[in-house]
């Protein structure tokens, strides 16, 4: 993998992850499981954001 990526998912996801869990919170979603299951969606889904924000930057590949 490319050292971008990873540069731009150790942003992307706990960003993500964080919008996940404020989205739960504000829906009065306050128990551990919901939290939970928001901030792994979070984490889960800045993988192919990472990697299309990747390809934008350097589409090359490098």
């Amino acid at each position: 993998m490319s050292r971008l990526f990873l540069l731009l998912f150790a942003v992307i996801s706990p960003s993500l992850a964080g919008v996940g869990i404020i989205i739960v919170l504000t829906m009065g979603m306050v128990t551990l499981k919901a939290i939970l299951i928001a901030a792994a969606l979070g984490f889960a889904l800045g993988v192919p954001v990472s990697w299309a924000v990747m390809r934008q930057l350097a589409p090359d590949g490098d």
